[in-house]
């Protein structure tokens, strides 16, 4: 990554996009990393249900393999989860001494999934088709096998796409009947001496693909072959030279006619399970001795299949059956107008996708960003979205199993990858500390005068960024689990509070190291983080800890600590430790104390907040301090403690009359001993432990408050 790129980079990324503010300006800075791209975002949050951040969200992009998630969002609200299209097998006629005269009707209803995805052959399926036709003791049939593809209707081969996919196998042709996902495995080798033609095997072979061989062999290592397709027949011609060393060479490509392909993979199956046919097309019977129905898979393994490993024939056979269970029509004109529908029902905008295909192949579809965010921001909150965002792909899984393999908690995002010739998309969840869901996506149009390489780096760059920047510290929570999980054996509140204040001892102290994360402009600092505290910090997270009911329950407990109402936001952070938070009496109480005296003080808050530009309309109601003055302190300090051991909360009274508490920490009473005080030091630079004694004679203060914490 040069310079450059690092630079720009920082700058679109620090900039508080989450803060509702307009990003657009920052497109400029994509420009300068890819010349003549056009780039588009849309960030939102689920929580919030608004949109977070926008740049050209609404406008048109293509989405590439993205769409899928839109085929995919249509086909989970639509069908049943237990959704399996079927291929049903009717046999017809007369069975007299093992010859069935009559036919075998085929109905295909668009499985994607006759061939090895789930299964070690490919012919699993079809020779169970024919098993179920010799276990009605037929080994042979006199007749016509009859293929129905009635269920799909209009043109089944998809339009609009650049020819050049056709002769690719992810541009497979579509049907309703199909096998092997309608492709085939060329395989070859060097000839024996040069000039000879080099050796072919074509895998699965059933007789139907034709192979014109003009590969030569050649000296050395040369890999310079071609082939090309009829555009009609499924005859593949091979050209070019193939070196004496090369070992081996496959390619996968496509068949024409998915229909006929199927029909010689059948007629394959039954010669290979025992079954003679005998073509009569003279023989007619309606006379049904019987009707099996096969599935290959469920709704769900196809939605991993288009979402994880971006399949199009699945993705284009599922929008036809689509089509085909809701509108009544199997076609892409019917997969769309069930789109369509789809959207209206989640009160999305039908006009804001541009639909020709299901795959996203084509570059004519257009999807508005704005639009997609929300989409999948009301499939996080579908009675079934469970299932479809577990179907998308993530770091090391599908397509991203080569993206974003350094991304440092790669749980915390799922995501549909996008690209065919000048388009980049990456869309999908991304998971923040503070419980919410965020819904992205970005695309890059126009990026042909670009590295391919270098587009997915941007993208990936700033999805990890966004993760990153939403999950400001993710290893201090994970930190806190552990913490958490390891003191299950320490019950009661003043046990676990001694516990994890003295499991902090000699954490770095560092003056504000905690903000509001990315809800917040103010201070976009973590709302976790046990890198450095500092002494108010420190007490907050002993004090979740010891409380949490789970290590579940950490985050929330902290943030119920740390805010009023438990709502994150510079404006309702406790900020004034007395007034604010013991003063709230949730979860501390001042204790009386003997010899004790008080102060009213009227914390300036209208004016702390005017300093961070931040109104405060509250109230400035005075706050009575109660405080044992620093001698008395002292003088109870070096008293050896004879009761129980317990902790006590402990603050110190500032001179000033702006400020209620400037200092605290947790006072540790063991019995038989002087109390200690544990606290985040900033002349010492460092949690430790000191004796109270010693600590408060080196003060120049009024006193000392003390309070204990309540258990809810």
């Amino acid at each position: 990554m040069n310079k450059l790129f690092k630079a720009v980079l920082l700058l679109f990324l620090v900039a508080p996009v989450f803060a509702h503010v307009n990003v657009a300006p920052y497109k400029s800075y994509v420009d300068s990393l890819l010349p003549g791209t056009t780039f588009g975002m849309s960030v939102r949050s689920v929580k919030m249900g608004k949109e977070i951040g926008n740049v050209n969200g609404n406008e048109f992009f293509t989405p590439a393999s993205t769409l899928k998630t839109l085929t995919t969002a249509a086909a989970i609200h639509f069908l049943p989860l237990d959704y399996e299209p079927k291929t049903e097998v009717t046999v017809l006629g007369d069975i007299e001494k093992n010859t069935l005269t009559g036919s075998l009707k085929i109905r295909g209803e668009g499985d994607p999934n006759f061939s090895a995805r789930y299964y070690d052959d490919p012919f699993y399926m079809l020779n169970a088709m024919v098993d179920s036709v010799r276990a009605m003791g037929i080994d042979t049939i006199v007749g016509r096998i009859d293929l129905d593809t009635s269920y799909y209707t209009g043109p089944w081969k998809a339009e609009n796409w650049r020819r050049n996919f056709y002769d690719s196998w992810y541009g497979a042709e579509i049907g309703p009947l199909g096998f092997n996902d309608n492709c085939v495995t060329i395989r070859f080798w060097p000839g024996y001496f040069r000039g000879d033609t080099a050796v072919v095997s074509i895998q699965p072979d059933v007789g139907y693909v034709k192979v014109i061989n003009n590969l030569k062999t050649v000296k050395g290592h040369k890999k310079k072959w071609v082939y090309g397709i009829d555009p009609v027949k499924s005859v593949i011609t091979l050209g070019g030279t193939i070196g004496e060393d090369v070992d081996s060479a496959s390619m996968v490509l496509p068949i024409r006619n998915p229909i006929g392909y199927f029909r010689a993979a059948f007629m394959y199956a039954l010669k290979n399970r025992g079954i003679v046919f005998k073509e009569s097309n003279s023989v007619a019977s309606e006379t049904e001795l019987g009707k099996f129905s096969f599935s290959a898979a469920p709704l769900l393994s196809f939605l991993d299949e288009i979402n994880q490993r971006s399949q199009n024939l699945h993705a284009e056979t599922l929008l036809r059956n689509l089509g085909a269970q809701i509108s009544g029509e199997g076609s892409v004109e019917g997969g769309r107008k069930a789109e369509r529908k789809f959207l209206l029902e989640m009160n999305l905008n039908p006009t804001d996708f541009d639909v020709w295909d299901g795959s996203g192949l084509s570059p004519e579809n257009k999807v508005k960003p704005s639009t997609v965010t929300k989409m999948l921001a009301k499939m996080a909150r579908h009675p079934n979205g469970e299932y479809y965002i577990n179907s998308f792909a993530s770091p090391g899984v599908g397509s991203g199993a080569k993206r974003m393999m350094n991304l440092e908690a790669p749980w915390l995002t799922r995501f549909k990858t996008g690209y065919i010739a000048e388009v980049h998309a990456l869309v999908g969840y991304i998971y923040t500390m503070d419980g919410d869901t965020l819904t992205a996506a970005m695309y890059l149009n126009g990026t042909n005068t670009n590295p391919d390489c270098k587009s997915k780096d941007v993208l990936d760059t700033l999805w990890m960024r966004l993760i990153g920047y939403t999950n400001n510290n993710y290893n201090s929570l994970l930190k806190m689990k552990t913490l958490w999980l390891d003191a299950q054996g320490v019950s009661g509140l003043n046990k676990r509070l001694d516990h994890f204040s003295k499991m902090l001892l000699g954490t770095p102290y560092k003056l504000g190291p905690m903000g509001e994360g990315h809800l917040d402009p103010v201070e976009d600092k973590p709302l976790v983080y046990l890198d450095s505290v500092d002494c108010v910090t420190y007490l907050e997270q002993v004090v979740a800890l010891a409380m949490s009911k789970s290590e579940k329950s950490l985050y929330r407990q902290l943030q119920r600590l740390r805010y009023k109402g438990g709502k994150v936001s510079y404006l309702t952070r406790k900020h004034y430790l007395l007034d604010d938070w013991v003063g709230e009496g949730k979860y501390a109480k001042v204790i009386p104390m003997e010899g004790e005296v008080s102060v009213t003080r009227t914390m300036p808050k209208k004016e702390f907040f005017k300093n961070h530009n931040v109104k405060y309309t509250g109230k400035e109601t005075p706050v009575k301090v109660r405080y044992v003055p620093l001698e008395k302190a002292v003088e109870m300090a070096n008293k050896t403690y004879k009761g129980a051991m317990k902790v006590l909360g402990m603050g110190i009274v500032g001179s000033s009359e702006n400020i209620d508490l400037t200092h605290t920490g947790f006072v540790i009473y063991y019995p038989g001993q002087k109390p200690v005080l544990r606290h985040a030091s900033s002349q010492k630079k460092q949690v430790l432990e000191v004796p109270l004694a010693e600590y408060l004679q080196t003060r120049k203060v009024p006193g000392v408050t003390f309070f204990k914490f309540i258990q809810h």
